[in-house]
Formats: C-alpha cells, structure tokens, sequence
C-alpha cells in the first residue's frame, strides 16, 4: 500500500536545474509574455509555457535518478505570487501546463520497456504549491497589527484556481510547502475541498474522497519555529483537520541540522512523515557545497532510525543527490504509519487505484483534542491539568474590555488577554457580541492583533459569538486550531449539520449547547437527550471525530431560593458524568460564573462556590471551564464552615441548604467589618509594650542582636500575628535607617546588615504565618534594570543588594536595557516592582518613554525611579503625570523601605505617594509662576577685560597611561565614601565599618588592578555670541554654549575671549579612562563584573581614581600657565558634558573625536548573568588610546571615566544651568544642528 511498502523518493530543486540550463530573458519573454513591463527572468512558471522541454527534461532527470514523486514546477503559479510580475492573467495556465508536462513525462516512463526503466514502476505527481510570499497571520506594516494585504477568502480564492489548474492538468496529490504560516495553509486547503465539490458537480469522475495532500513547512532556524513563531506540533495541529497523507519539513535546514527536528514530528504525527532539506548548510556566497554522498548519509540515518516515509532534496539538490538518497535508502523499513482517516483518490490515471484504497480509522489509545495557538494545547483532564478558559476578553463579560475595543484601543486590549494568559488561562474567550460594535470587524482586527503579538497568540483563541458571520471572520484569521463558542440545535438539524460542518472544514473544535428547538435544557434528563442527539448528528452526518465535540450542559445559578433551581448543580456534574460514560470521546465545559449569581458583592462567598463546584465536577469527568481565576480557591483552604453550606447547596441536600449559606455570607460580611476594629485595637494595646518595640528597632539600626530570636517570639504573644509584628517594629525600624542613611548618619556597609538582620527576623517569623500572611511577606519579585543607553550600574547593584538582603527576589537584567525588555521580563517573573536605574540625564527621556509604554499597555505594576539625575521633583512633575504609579527612590535603603511598604499596603502606599507627589507639584508651579512674573534683569554681557584672557595654550597630552604613583596623592576618601553612601561631614567617620572600608579599598588599591589612560588637546579658541569657535589645525569648528536665565547670566563661552578682541585665548578638553586590568569593560555586568563585595570595591576605587586624575591633570595645567601668567592668577575648570554647566551628552563625542578618539557605539543590552565567575565574549577586546565607547545615550565606558572641556581665566566658575526656555532651546537645537527627536531624548528635561 502507498507509503507502506518503502520509503518513497521525492525529486530535488527545480531552481537548481534550470540554473544549470544557462537561461536568460529571452528564454522567459516569449509568446504570451513578450509585452511584460517587468522583468521575468527568475519567474519560472514562465518556463512551463516558453520552454517546455526544458522543464520536461528535468522531470525525466529526476524520475531516471530515482525518484518516485516529481513535482510540477508550479511554486509561484497563483495570481498573488504573479501579480508580483504583472502575469496574474497567467497563473492557471502556468499550472496547467506544469502538471501537464510533468504527467506526461511520468506517464511516458510508466509506458516505456526500454531497457533501464524498471517494469510496473508507478511514478507520483506531485502539484507544487508555495506559500506566497504574503502572511495571513502577520502584518506587513509595523504600525498597523490589523492590517492584510489580502484576505483569508482573496487566498482561498487564488489557491482554488491553483489547485483546479493542477488536477485538471494530471496531478495526484497536491504538495503544500515550504510553509510558514498555518494560516496560509489553511486557506489552501479550504481551496482543495471547494475543488473537490466542484469537480464532484462537474461530474468529472471524484468520488466522495479526499484530494491527497502533503504539507511540508520551513522553519526559521533549528528552534523549530515557523517564520511566525509557532511551533511544529501546533502547526500541524493547526492543519490536521484535513486528512493528511505526510506531513514534514524542506528548506532552510541541511539533513543534520533537521533530523532533530524530524525525529520530534516522527513522535506526534498522525501520518506519514517527509523530509526533504537542501544539500547542507549555504555558504558564505550563498551556494550549497554538500556533496551526493554526504546528504545521502545524513538522510540515511534518519531513516535507519525509523522516522521517514518520504525523503527527497530541496535547494541545491540535484539528480546525483536523489540517485545518491535513492541508492541509500534501498531496502530500509519506512516508518510504521498510524492507522489514519486519509482515503486517497484519483481515478484518472493507472496509479489512482492504489492510492484510492481506504482504511479505517483505528486508534490504538483514546485520540484527545489538541487545539493550538503559537503553541499546542492538549485536553485531557485524566493525565494532565484542567483546562482553564481566560473569560476577560468578552465585551459582555469585562466593561474595561468593551470600552477599549469601543475606542479601539487594540493594544491595551490585548493586555488584558495577556493577563488571562499569566494567570493560567491556555485558551482565552473572545466574545465581541454587543449592540454597539461590529462585532464582526472587531473579531476579525482584534484576532489579527493577537497574530502580532507572541505573549497572547501563544494561547489557543475561543471564538464566542452568537452571529455566524462573526465566528467565521474569528476562524478566518486565526492561524491555529481554535474553539467555535457555540452551536446548538435551537434552529433545527439542517442549520446545525450546516455550521458544523464548516466548522470543520476550517479545523476547529466546537461546544455545543445544551439548548434545542424547545429551548434551554435545565434538568438532567433534558441536557443528556440533547447531547445524545447532538452527537449522533455530529459524527454521522456532519463527519466531525468525537475528540473535536464540547458540551455545554448549562450551569446556572443556585442559592436563588426558588425550588425549581435547587438541582441546577448537580443536574449539570450528573450530565458531565453521563456525557464522559455514554458518548465517547466527547468532552465538556461550562461558564462557572453563572453557578454563583445570586451572591454578588460578596466574593468570599462566590470564590468559595466556583471552587467546591469545579472540584466536585472535575472528579465528574469536566474537561475545561470558562472562569476567572482571581475567583477561585484552594478547596482544602475554604473554611469549614463555609465549605459545607456551600456544598450542601450544590448537592441540594435538604431544602434549608439555601437558608444556611444565606445565614452565612451575612455573618461573614459582618466578621469583616470587625476584624478591621480588631486590627486597630491589636496595635492599640501593643504600642505599650515600648521596651521590645525599642529592642526590636534598635537591632535593626545597630544591624546586629544576640537577643532577636526571643525579642520574636516574645512579640508573637503580644502582637498575635507574625505579620503584625513585620508591620509594625520591624518596617518602623527600617524606616529609622532609611531616615539615618539619608541623614549621613548611616552609611551602605552599616544598610546591608540593618537589611540582614530583617530578612534574618522575617525567616524566624515565617513558620508562625498562615497562607495569606506568608503571601505578604514572602518574598516578592523586584525587575531591576539601568534604562537604555545608560551604562551606570554600581547604585543598582547596591540597592539590589539591599533589596536581596531585605528580603525580596531581584532579577537585575543589567546596563542599557530597554523599556521592552524590562517590561518583558516583568511579565515573564510577575514581577511585584519594577525599578529603574540611570546617571545621565537622557536616561530622565528613557524613564518618561517607560512610563508611556506602562501606560498604553494599562499597567498598575509600581515603577521605582532612582539615580543621580532623578528627583522627588521630576518625577512629581514630568513622570507621574505620564504613569499614576510611578515613585522616587533617593537612594538604596529608601528603595527598600519603599518596596517594603508598597508590598505591606499597595493601596496605603500609593495614595500616600500620591499626597507627596502633588505638594511637590504646586511648590514646583507655584515657584514657576513667581519666576514668570519677575522681570529678567537686562544685562549686557560682554565677558571680561581683554587683558583677564590668558594667551597661549597649555602643552597637549596624548593618550597615554599615567602611572598610579603621580594619581595616587590626589585620591580623595571623601569621595570614595560617598559613593558608597557616606554623606560628607557625617559624624560616624570613625567607625569601625567605615575603617574596614577604607582598608579594602587600600588592598585594592595596593594590588595595581587598573590602568589610567589620559588624554588632553588644547585649541586656540574665541568667542562669537553665545558660541565657542576653535582653531583645529587649519579647520574651524562651532562649538554652541547654554547661558543661565536667573542670577549672574553667565556662559562658560563667556571664558573665552570675544571675536572682537582680535585674538584668542585657550580652550582644551580632556578624557579620563580608568579599567580594569583583568580586562572586563565597566558595561559588562557579568557576575565577575558587578555583584559581589569586592567587585563594588574595585569599581569606587577605579571611579575615585579617575577623579583623582582629573584633579592631577588641574595641576599641571595651573602649573604651566602660572609660570607664563602675567597678571592675576588663572583658574581652571573643566565642566563635564552632560552635567549642570554644559547640559549636553552629545557633546562628548565631538571631545573625543577632538582628542583623536572614535568611540565606538554601544548600544546592545549588555548582560552576562549566563556566563557564570567569568564571561567569555571578548567584550574587553576594544581598540584605541583610551578606550571609552559611547552608548546610544552617550554614557560612557568604562563607568570610570570623564570626559569634558577646559576653561582657563581668573574669573572662571562653573554656572549651573538646570532649566533653560523655549527660546533658547531652540536656538541652541538649531545651532547644534540637532533633528527634533536627538533635542527632545538630550534636551527635553531642560525645558521649562
């Protein structure tokens, strides 16, 4: 029988051959095609009418090198691939000559003894269809997710003519490949059955059979997945409603890069199994290398292992590669074939009669429903989980949900799917049925989103509506098997054998209502007489297998207190039990919410119904239900109490059951209401217990006690609860060394311990806490991460430590991450807190395009802001008003106080930050608006005396490494201890921690780690306006400057001479490097790079260094240009890019190309979590003198570096420039020379 006697033999790459024909345009502009404006050479089902004996021959090539299957050159013979050349009028000949030729070359080798041909030989034809180069499933245009160039029905449509062409022109089965989009698929095969009615009509000789059909799909790389990520098993899942003859893989892949992948389908698949991949891997020109022998023996060993049926070659592939593939699959088994529905047919021809041979569906094991989305999704509630149906994308269901696809507001829309997704749900519901939408556009843009999104359309879709034309525009855009919610048999036999047998024809499963002519069945004896009927309807006249087929037997609301509702439970989990036993194969489902109607506002109560319901009903045979899973719980968790009126109800036990459970949700209501007077007067009568309170807080602050295991314990007595006590004396003791740190009066090292001590305090608790209590204290997850183009880390990686240390999860996701990757990473932890990091002001623009990204996506996730260039006031003012739960975190231990307290009491927190915010607002518009109503004092600047400008420039300083000994004596301790949080002038500079500190940071120091790389270039330079024109060999350059608007006025180019003076005077700039000399770059965070102790060390004392050698380069220039100075003693001072004098990052890469630099962009997420003590990817491996690189944002690396511009005059200083008007920002983009985007990411924060 076909495909069980031997393993068959398919061709190889018709592209291929006819390269080797030497072609050029004039062999495909001839005939029909002399007039096409395009050029046709490359369109080879030109070929099949311009040159058929070309195309002949290579049929007779392959068919005399072995192979048993030839395909029709027809790939691209549709109207939509031939549009792409203006030969759409074309496509049905091409098809048709294709097979034509490819017919007879069979038909002539099948009828010719001449000596070579085997006798009794049959050879296949194979009608090629390609895929199109256009997806169904994705859009071609990023800003718009809805929008197809063509439609489900246009490609059904452009396949039908196809494959008409194709069996009019001699094929026996159709070949859909090199696939990527199921969806596409789909279309196609839709196509093929509307072909076989139509032939049937047409009296053309088909009987009631199947068109054979293979379908082999091309996946994106060895992962498995398609072009628009599904996996293998959901795509064939997607496409196994038709009844396959082979389903495999071609294209993209060599044979061993495929056969994992060939071995997985071999485990799954329902029929047969094809192979046939290019002759190796391309190389470097794109051409294919492997030989006939090398590919024959890496198909052989797929074969020998039992996994094929048919193998064959695609690109590169040639008749030497088939007889080779031929010759070594000769006499090896094919795989075993399951026993399948496939019943191939095609009369036409001598091999029609075996291939029309029917068997009988026999299945070995129980077949279950797989439905799929990106991924597949098997039903089986007695060897894996109950499935559950995310209910929240149901405009009846959700009003969130209706208004925002009122609005059409798609992607905040498909948050609330995604949602349902993380909650558990692996189906989600979409229902668009209401009187105000379309229900039927809005099911198909909003089914086309999802495409477009990987996070939601990994989950399998449910199509709800109660309007067909909505359910097919649902089905007609979803590239995986989906749900048809519902049918029933309300309308008769006839519509409903109808629906469901286009049901089927476009591969879904369907529920079907327990509902019938008469109306809706409540009682048990009515739900199994109309699912009984229903399903003898389905399988005998509508042809759908029993696994596809859902009943809905209709739960509906109890506890209602009328008597003909009370076994509406029971009657429903006896019906499941019914339908599992008596109509096999079949499964079931059901709406829960519905159960518990009669108790809304009163969620204890309904939680506690849905759960003892699904429990008893699962044990009953329930297959999936459609519920919201923040309404369920743990059965053993309900209360006793509660747990047994509620079942008392669902099993209608005795008619005071309702009473009961009435009686009961009104206590519970009341018991509510007291606990919260309870709580009050549980912290009232603690607060006298002052001296262990006292104990408690002080260990905190002292970050040490012999005593708190006993302080706990004896609190347990008085507080009840161990979360009272994490609450009260514990949070109010970090809350004291919050204040302190922020006070300097603490520094980090003394922050770790008091953290120490309250995660130690929080483990001795953990076993005296119930199931709730443990939830809020154990440990929630915080997504930590410097913002895009920011590579500043080492104030993250503290509070992560600190944030570790009291108690919480971090999942630090490292430097220059952006906002998707974040939020990202934060869906895939549930993170609890997000928390963002940056120390250069275009990070403030990353921040703000977060919030907007939070924002649109109606996220309520907590954002935490903290860095040197953020404030209280910024995110008050600038960031708040784009994200409502947005907060500023001052330093590491405010972060975790802050985490603490929002954990504890999300709300509680969020409306007191809220207060916060908006004092901060008006302090900061009421100062604006006094500022307005001033008058800006006039003042003519016209700098300083001529005779004040120093002449002369100081010597220049090439890169070069300075050695550590002339740095050293400048290293400033005070500096040091800032960054690690030791405020200057604190009191406690004595202790004991900050001198162990201090030794550390010597041993560092004294073990030579790092190499201090310097640079320095002076120019002769003078001013004209506000900007700075220097001298760089014979070129001049601009050099545009920012002037204050408040108090002196003054510009750093008012330190450089003016034009009008007739000369020049002095500018320099400079950079600063200081690495690590174990060769990792600062933007590295790898675990050898940023998170232990010592690592912190190095990186404050390489920061401090390079500090120290800004301060060492002062001197020498003080130096020089004191022995040259005529008059009043110069200054110096050397204002950082980016920072409050010259308020522009992108200045720095016009400093180092200044200095003879080219800094390299850097712009990738760089993070090396993965790579364990030490990372391997070279990323120290950086050419240059000084070797700092620019991220996107213009951070610098590495993180201890400097770069800025150097003034030289008596009267220098730095002006601090914060705020600046729209005037002057414009005239400072427009001289800059800056596009609207570049101003707005680097200046935007300047404007008032």
């Amino acid at each position: 029988m076909i495909l069980k006697d031997k393993i068959y033999i398919l061709d190889g790459a018709t592209g291929t051959m006819i390269q080797r024909h030497g072609l050029d345009e004039s062999d495909y502009r001839k005939g029909a095609f002399e007039g096409c404006a395009a050029e046709l050479f490359g369109n080879n089902e030109c070929l099949n009418l311009t040159r058929p004996d070309v195309i002949k021959e290579i049929h007779r090539e392959y068919i005399k090198a072995g192979a048993d299957i030839i395909e029709t050159n027809t790939f691209s013979a549709n109207r939509i691939s031939q549009s792409e050349y203006g030969c759409e009028e074309y496509a049905a000949r091409m098809a048709y000559e294709g097979a034509r030729l490819a017919r007879e070359a069979a038909d002539e080798y099948m009828s010719d003894n001449s000596e070579g041909n085997v006798p009794g030989r049959k050879i296949l034809v194979a009608g090629s269809v390609g895929p199109t180069s256009k997806s169904l499933s994705l859009s071609p245009d990023v800003a718009d997710p809805g929008y197809r160039p063509y439609s489900f029905d246009q490609m059904r449509d452009a396949y039908r003519e196809q494959i008409q062409a194709l069996l009019d022109g001699g094929v026996d089965l159709i070949l859909i490949e090199t696939c990527f989009d199921a969806l596409n698929v789909k279309a196609a095969l839709s196509a093929i059955q509307e072909c076989k009615t139509i032939r049937m009509n047409e009296g053309s000789g088909i009987s009631n059979e199947v068109i054979p059909v293979i379908i082999s799909v091309s996946v994106g790389d060895r992962s498995g997945r398609t072009l628009t990520g599904q996996t293998l098993k959901a795509f064939y899942t997607a496409v196994s409603h038709y009844p396959i003859l082979a389903f495999g893989l071609n294209c993209s892949l060599g044979a061993a890069e495929m056969a994992p992948l060939v071995e997985e389908i071999s485990q799954w698949c329902g029929c047969a199994v094809s192979c046939y991949p290019n002759a190796g891997l391309p190389n470097e020109m794109g051409g294919y290398d492997q030989s006939p022998e090398e590919m024959a023996e890496a198909v052989k060993a797929m074969a020998v292992k039992g996994l094929l049926n048919i193998a064959g070659g695609c690109c590169g592939t040639t008749p030497d590669h088939i007889r080779a593939i031929s010759a070594a699959l000769e006499g090896i088994s094919p795989r075993p074939l399951p026993s399948t529905k496939t019943a191939l047919s095609m009369d036409k021809h001598p091999v029609s009669e075996e291939l029309s041979t029917k068997t009988a569906l026999s299945v070995d094991r129980m077949v279950r429903l797989t439905v799929s989305g990106l991924e597949a999704v098997t039903l089986d509630v007695e060897h894996s989980n109950f499935t559950n149906v995310g209910e929240r994308t149901n405009v009846a269901g959700s009003r969130k949900f209706a208004r925002l696809i009122s609005e059409g507001k798609y992607d905040e829309a498909l948050q609330i799917a995604a949602r349902q997704i993380e909650d558990g749900a692996s189906i989600i519901d979409i229902n668009m049925d209401d009187a105000m939408l379309d229900s039927t556009r809005e099911m198909e843009r909003f089914v086309r989103y999802i495409s477009n999104d990987p996070s939601v359309a990994k989950a399998a879709l449910m199509i709800d509506s109660s309007h067909w034309e909505t359910i097919e525009a649902g089905l007609k855009n979803a590239q995986g098997k989906c749900i048809v919610n519902s049918i029933s048999l309300k309308e008769g036999p006839e519509k409903f054998i109808e629906k469901a047998k286009a049901i089927k024809s476009l591969g879904a499963a369907v529920v079907i209502m327990a509902f019938d002519e008469e109306g809706q069945a409540t009682t048990f004896q009515r739900k199994i007489d109309i699912c009984s009927r229903a399903y003898r309807l389905l399988t005998e006249e509508a042809g759908l297998s029993p696994e596809n087929i859902i009943f809905d037997a209709n739960i509906l609301a109890i506890g209602t207190g009328i008597e003909e509702h009370a076994r509406y439970a029971i009657d429903f989990i006896e019906a499941v039990r019914w339908i599992k036993t008596n109509l096999p194969g079949a499964l079931t489902s059901g709406g829960v919410s519905n159960l518990s109607f009669s108790f809304r506002g009163n969620n204890a109560v309904r939680e506690a119904m849905h759960s003892a319901f699904l429990y008893h009903a699962i044990k009953a045979g329930l297959d999936m239900a459609i519920v919201n899973p923040s309404m369920l719980q743990v059965y053993d968790d309900i209360e006793p109490e509660l747990l047994r009126c509620v079942e008392d109800v669902i099993f209608n036990t005795d008619p005071q059951a309702t009473e009961r459970l009435i009686d009961k949700a009104a206590r519970m209501l009341e018991e509510k209401d007291t606990s919260a007077k309870d709580t009050v007067e549980t912290r009232q009568s603690a607060s006298v217990e002052r001296s262990l309170d006292e104990r408690l807080r002080t260990a905190l602050v002292k970050g040490k006690s012999e005593t708190l295991a006993e302080d706990l314990h004896q609190a347990l007595e008085t507080y009840g609860k161990a979360v009272n006590i994490i609450e009260g004396p514990l949070m109010e003791g970090m809350e004291t060394v919050g204040r302190m740190f922020g006070e300097g009066k603490m520094f980090l090292p003394q922050v770790v311990k008091s953290a120490k001590v309250m995660r130690d305090a929080v483990e001795i608790l953990q076993p005296y806490m119930t199931g709730e209590d443990a939830g809020k204290a154990d440990k929630p997850k915080i997504v930590l991460a410097t913002v895009k183009g920011d590579v500043h880390d080492i104030g993250k990686n503290i509070t992560g430590i600190v944030l570790t240390c009291n108690g919480f999860q971090v999942h630090d996701l490292g430097v220059m991450v952006d906002r998707e990757t974040i939020l990202q990473a934060a869906e895939e932890d549930n993170a609890d807190i997000i928390a963002v990091s940056g120390l250069i002001t275009p990070s403030l623009y990353q921040m703000e395009e977060l919030c907007r990204e939070m924002a649109a996506r109606n996220m309520t996730k907590p954002l935490f802001i903290g860095g040197a260039t953020t404030s209280a006031v910024h995110t008050a003012v600038k960031l708040a008003p784009l994200y409502s739960h947005v907060f500023y975190g001052p330093d590491a231990s405010a972060a975790a106080v802050l985490a603490k307290k929002y954990i504890m009491d999300p709300e509680g927190f969020e409306n007191d930050e809220h207060k916060r915010q908006e004092e901060v607002r008006n302090l900061y518009y009421k100062g604006e608006e006094t500022s307005r109503n001033e008058n800006m004092e006039e003042k003519t600047l016209k700098g300083f005396a001529y005779e004040t400008y120093p002449e002369g420039c100081p010597s220049d300083i090439s890169a070069q490494q300075i050695p550590a000994e002339e740095i050293l004596p400048y290293f400033d301790w005070k500096m040091f201890y800032a960054i690690w949080g030791v405020r200057y002038g604190s009191s406690s500079m004595e202790a004991m921690e900050l001198v162990q500190l201090r030794r550390d940071a010597e041993d560092e120091i004294s073990l030579g780690n790092f190499r201090i790389m310097l640079s320095a270039k002076f120019f002769p330079a003078y001013r004209e306006n506000d900007d700075i024109v220097i001298s760089d060999g014979d070129a001049k350059r601009r050099i545009p400057m920012m002037r204050q608007e408040k108090g002196e006025l003054r510009s750093l180019c008012d330190y450089i001479i003016d034009k009008e003076s007739g000369r020049t005077s002095p500018m320099g700039c400079f950079a600063v490097s200081v690495h690590a000399a174990d060769a990792h770059e600062e933007g590295c965070c790898c675990p050898a790079c940023s998170n232990k102790y010592e690592d912190l060390i190095g990186k404050a004392v390489r920061m401090t260094l390079a500090e120290a050698a800004s301060s060492w380069l002062d001197r020498k220039i003080l130096q020089e240009m004191q022995d040259n100075a005529s008059g009043k003693a110069p200054k110096v001072i050397k204002p950082a890019a980016g920072y409050s004098s010259c308020p522009d990052h992108t200045l720095k890469r016009d400093i180092l190309t200044l200095l003879g630099e080219s800094p390299e962009s850097h712009t990738a997420v760089h993070s090396h979590h993965d790579h364990g003590e030490h990372c391997t990817c070279g990323c120290h491996q950086t050419a240059g003198g000084l070797k700092i690189k620019l991220t996107e944002s213009c951070a610098m690396t590495p993180e201890a570096s400097i770069c800025g511009t150097i003034f030289i005059h008596p009267e220098a200083k730095y002006p601090e420039i914060r705020v600046i008007s729209r005037e002057q920002y414009d005239s400072y983009v427009q001289r800059r020379g800056m596009d609207e985007e570049t101003a707005r990411r680097f200046l935007g924060h300047l404007m008032k």
